[in-house]
């Protein structure tokens, strides 16, 4: 999955950053309203937008406001000093999905993160399946046929994003953009070997990643 941070704290955005990392994100950060509305413009493969009200340069309630405006359905958690109930019902009002009230257990917000994803790609459980393949995103383990199936945190990854669309082609463009941070450098190349190496893995029985030639990947299922 791929989030945007738009907190000013330093300490709080590299605490946000080092836990979403390890959870498998990919994740950018910017420390002003201004920085957050104009990312948000110039980027739509984000999964989630995880929003500072206090924000220097313009407001967080503006950068959300300009954001639904712009008819965005991406998920928002804002997150508030703890007796701000005033801004935290306004945020809502504007379209934020959840908040959180400084300070914050990291892993309440994980959790939070995780059900945000899920329902903004229009699913109720954490669990995706394909055939005989499940990912279960908040353990981050895939099986096949019950079967744990061992996957590098890249693969996972790509898997993720696959499976979200499944039976949809995905272009090779578009995975660089959902798999790799600002500054990240991740050729066509490289995709096509992490593609390998997940077709290695999970291709099996009824499973298959087709290759359109020129366009990208889709992840299919083989008529039995």
């Amino acid at each position: 999955m791929r989030i945007l941070i738009a907190e000013d704290d330093q300490v709080l955005a590299d605490g946000l950053l080092r836990t979403l990392r390890a959870a498998g994100a990919a994740v950018d950060h910017v420390a002003s309203g201004s920085e957050a509305d104009a990312a948000l413009l110039t980027n739509n493969e984000f999964d989630l937008l995880i929003l500072d009200l206090g924000l220097p340069r313009m407001h967080g309630l503006e950068v959300l406001k300009r954001l639904r405006s712009r008819g965005s359905t991406l998920p928002v958690l804002i997150l508030t000093a703890a007796d701000s109930v005033e801004e935290r019902v306004r945020g809502l009002d504007l379209g934020a999905d959840d908040y959180m009230a400084k300070p914050f257990a990291l892993q309440e917000l994980e959790a939070r993160v995780r059900a945000l994803v899920r329902r903004g790609n229009g699913a109720a459980s954490s669990q995706i399946k394909h055939g005989p393949l499940v990912y279960d995103q908040a353990g981050r383990v895939a099986t096949i046929d019950g079967k744990m199936v061992e996957l590098s945190a890249r693969e996972l990854g790509l898997l993720e994003v696959l499976l979200q669309r499944a039976g949809r082609l995905v272009s090779k463009d578009q995975l660089v953009e959902r798999l790799c941070e600002w500054g990240e450098e991740v050729s066509n190349n490289a995709i096509e070997v992490y593609i390998h190496r997940l077709r290695k893995k999970i291709e099996k029985g009824p499973i298959r990643i087709a290759t359109v030639r020129g366009l990208g990947y889709c992840l299919e299922k083989i008529p039995g």
